[in-house]
């Protein structure tokens, strides 16, 4: 397979939607639809959950109902089996909380005409050194 030219295009349209879905809490189980029942892994605050099930019963224990989002930048690169790695740094505030930065980095797979996240990792940028 070869690099998809479209890589940065894909990169910000998928972000676009995975963030609409995640920060609306009635449309958050619809993210179920983006990871495969098997193969997919996420990494969430060190914690590391495998298949859509797992990474979908931690999404849905998370208690805020209310996200205020800010992307700063999302950063793409074609991968040579056709699928794109997506780097997203942003700051986000969850109901009363403070806000925070974060990071977020997504392997996205090709299969058919489409792509499942095949990686996910998040990481709020807290230092509590």
């Amino acid at each position: 397979m070869a690099l998809n030219p479209q890589y940065d295009a894909i990169g910000k349209g998928f972000v676009q939607q995975y963030y609409t879905l995640f920060d609306d809490p009635a449309q958050r189980p619809n993210l179920a639809n983006m990871y495969n029942v098997e193969t997919s892994f996420m990494t969430f605050e060190g914690v590391q959950l495998q298949g859509a099930v797992k990474i979908m019963e931690k999404l849905n224990s998370l208690t805020f109902q209310k996200i205020g989002r800010l992307i700063t930048s999302v950063d793409s690169q074609p991968m040579f089996d056709g699928g794109v790695l997506i780097n997203v740094l942003g700051r986000l505030q969850t109901d009363d909380d403070q806000p925070h930065a974060y990071f977020q980095t997504f392997v996205l797979k090709p299969i058919g005409n489409s792509f499942y996240v095949e990686h996910d990792m998040f990481r709020l940028a807290l230092h509590d050194v």
